[in-house]
């Protein structure tokens, strides 16, 4: 991959077309009357000017500018078509820039299945109003009232014959004004482009080892650096002798911060050596500083919380006949990213330049700006995509990693990628979980009460300030970490769909948030949803069971929001639950359900999984999901987005938990953080797609982690009769239960 041009002022130089010039402005104060009138769509309400998302030039090259990035959910694709849709020109015609501090609008993160929520419809919106306005401008050109005239592939014509392109009209028009808060959007109806499969535009170069990640980017004259972590938590350094480092082939420089330690070299490998060599003569200092492993949970409910009352519905409801409990538990878990975070920067005159897989290039150079202690726009922060990760993992601190040693070796682009054992030692990882409820039932089943207690760590730590980052603590004048806080409801926490979809008459949630951290913690895919999820859907199916119903049937008793209630039909029913019959000893059938956090995508799975009794291995055959993600921009991607979190959940439901001693995490490679292999993934993945077009795009890329894990606990529990609620469902600990 070659380096993309360096020179800020080289970029802003070129332009021209329908934009005088180019801006990325919040909302100014003399907007603030406009308050009270209806919402911007999307991510046009923090950055409403058209600019800020489309351009087109004098040439009738199509820009569109997202400040989300892609992860591998597949929305530049989404993006794009969302785009040609509104301006009725092909896939192939759009050029889009994603994530870049000096050339997008500032959407954060790209966390919580919110692109096609923000993103896609201020995209949308924005084309929109940009196809209008080009209409005018060609209305007035070729003397034809603008509702005669056609727009498509970039040619604008008129019933005589008579026609203009997009440039052209471009040239003589600017989009530097405000988005109407209603524009104009296609009727569904004549889509073309959106709502049908299209290739993913960033599969090809994955597929075929092409430059596909920020691991592969190659710049001119680019050196690479290394740094040494402690050996665990607290540790500090006390001395090291560099000397002999310092002597070793290629390398250029050792940097030493405090307890901070890193070294450049010329060739990669070179690098690698004087870090090794560093780490031997290192001294540190270490603490016991981890608790016990195997009182975590118990730990979690003792450590002090600051609780809050997220539901307190205290309807009338039938008197209860029976009353049932249980207990649902979480270890921590890792991203497990299978490319170690990687990060290249560069300190020249104009400032420092940093390409990063950060999930935020916004808040990365705010939290930079604060630990080299310079001004934000001395900074440029550019995505690009790193080969794996949803959530938080070392991407933010590799950046951090490569901005300390661009620092110390200007003109000369440094990249810093980590080992294995420092993405699975110093990620930061998803928080433990603990969660206890209660429920009543009448004399029919019918629940008349629910009671809902999480106890969680924060799940997103995320570097909006300088001290979140890993290098904060370990300068000579550390930086301090702020408190951690929890997320506010409805989006959530630790209590991420902690309130149930169904509808009960008296329910009680509360969230009992634990500040203290006892591992380094941060965002996780679905954050507290994937555990909530599991222990509300696993509930229900005791509940049921203690009911005599089907679960299914059971669900939908409590189910009153009827696309809810659709996909747990369409799950069912393309799975044949009703007819459904074990074929053999050991073998089960599974279901669960939930919106992510109540706003986003609806989910349902069904699943067949076999228990083996002597081994405890659980097998899983085939899975069938349901999802109901709004309108439909691209079929594939949702499929994909489906398929991911089935696998990626039932690798943290049968396999992942972080392990640690009382000074260091001993889960450092593949073999002591076993994720799912091959041979353990579902023999088949079904994923029936309720489309709503014209209704909002909802967030799809974190709806099914939850329901796979609860299916699969609950078709444990149909196979064996036996109620596993400790994760990860293990074959030690299946064997433990069956024995």
């Amino acid at each position: 991959m070659s380096g993309p041009d360096l020179h800020r002022r080289r970029f802003l130089a070129a332009g021209g077309g329908l934009m005088v010039f180019f801006a990325l402005p919040v909302r100014p104060a003399f907007a603030q009357e406009k308050a009270s009138g209806p919402p911007l769509p999307g991510s046009l309400k923090e950055s409403p000017y058209l600019d800020s998302w489309i351009r087109v030039d004098a040439r009738g090259t199509i820009t569109v500018f997202t400040g989300k990035a892609e992860l591998g959910q597949g929305v530049k694709t989404a993006f794009i078509q969302v785009a040609a849709e509104e301006l009725n020109v092909a896939p192939a015609a759009i050029t889009l820039v994603t994530a870049d501090t000096s050339r997008t609008a500032n959407e954060g993160f790209t966390a919580g299945s919110h692109s096609m929520q923000d993103s896609a419809t201020a995209i949308r919106a924005a084309a929109a109003q940009v196809r209008g306005l080009l209409l005018r401008g060609a209305a007035e050109r070729l003397g034809v009232p603008a509702e005669q005239l056609v727009a498509r592939d970039g040619i604008i014509s008129a019933a005589s014959g008579a026609r203009t392109g997009y440039g052209e009209v471009a040239a003589a028009l600017q989009l530097h004004v405000e988005s109407a808060p209603s524009p104009a959007l296609k009727d569904p109806a004549s889509y073309v482009v959106v709502g049908k499969p299209l290739p993913r535009v960033d599969i090809p170069a994955k597929a075929t080892g092409g430059p596909a990640y920020v691991q592969d980017l190659r710049l001119p004259q680019m050196v690479h650096g290394r740094a040494v972590r402690p050996p665990g938590y607290g540790a500090r350094l006390l001395d090291v002798d560099a000397a002999a480092v310092e002597r070793l082939p290629g390398v250029m420089k050792v940097i030493r911060d405090g307890s901070y330690l890193g070294v450049i070299a010329e060739r990669e490998y070179q690098a690698v050596v004087a870090m090794r060599a560093l780490a031997a003569a290192a001294k540190w200092e270490e603490k016991t500083a981890l608790p016990d492993s195997a009182q975590l949970a118990s730990l979690l409910q003792r450590l002090p919380t600051e609780d809050q009352v997220d539901l307190d519905q205290q309807g009338n409801g039938a008197t209860a006949a029976r009353s049932a409990s249980a207990r649902y538990t979480k270890p921590y878990l890792m991203h497990g990213s299978i490319g170690p975070s990687c990060a290249v920067a560069l300190m020249n005159d104009e400032g420092l330049t940093v390409w990063t897989h950060s999930q935020g290039v916004f808040p990365l150079r705010k939290a930079l700006a604060g630990l080299l202690g310079v001004a934000q726009e001395r900074l440029r922060c550019i995505h690009v995509e790193g080969s794996g990760c949803y959530g938080h993992n070392g991407a933010d601190d590799v950046a951090a990693d490569a901005a300390l040693l661009a620092r110390a070796m200007p003109g000369r682009p440094v990249r810093v990628q980590w080992m294995r054992d420092q993405e699975h030692m110093w990620e930061p990882y998803g928080s433990a979980m603990v969660s206890e409820v209660r429920a009543s039932q009448d004399a029919s089943g019918a629940i008349v009460a629910w009671q809902y207690d999480v106890w969680s760590n924060t799940h997103t730590q995320r570097p909006v300030a300088p001290g979140l980052l890993l290098q904060a603590s370990q300068l000579a004048k550390p930086v301090p970490v702020p408190p951690p806080k929890p997320i506010p409801m409805p989006e959530g926490d630790g209590d991420r769909n902690s309130l149930p979809l169904y509808k009960f008459p008296r329910t009680k949630v509360v969230y009992h948030f634990v500040p203290e951290m006892p591992v380094r913690v941060s965002a996780l895919r679905s954050l507290g949803a994937y555990h909530n999820v599991f222990s509300i859907e696993s509930f229900m199916d005791e509940l049921a069971a203690l009911a005599e119903a089907d679960p299914v049937e059971f669900r939908l008793r409590h189910l009153e929001d009827p696309r809810a209630r659709d996909v747990v039909q369409a799950a069912a029913g393309r799975f044949g639950w009703p007819q459904w019959k074990r074929s053999r000893p050991g073998q089960g059938r599974g279901f669960a359900f939930a919106r992510y956090k109540n706003l986003g995508a609806y989910c349902a799975i069904a699943l067949e999984a076999d228990v083996d009794r002597d081994t405890g291995r659980i097998s899983l055959g085939r899975v069938v999901a349901a999802v109901d993600s709004g309108q439909a921009v691209n079929p594939d991607g949702i499929k994909n987005q489906i398929e991911g979190a089935i696998v990626q959940s039932a690798s943290w439901t049968l396999r992942e938990s972080v392990a640690f001693d009382r000074r260091r995490i001993t889960s450092r490679d593949w073999a002591s953080y076993p994720i799912l292999r091959f041979s353990d993934a579902p023999q088949s993945v079904e994923v029936e797609i309720i489309d709503r077009p014209g209704q909002p795009f909802l967030g799809t890329g974190e709806a099914g982690q939850g329901p796979t894990a609860a299916a699969i606990a609950n078709a444990v529990a149909s196979a064996r009769g036996v109620r596993l609620r400790d994760l990860p469902l293990s074959p030690p600990r299946v064997r433990q239960a069956l024995a």
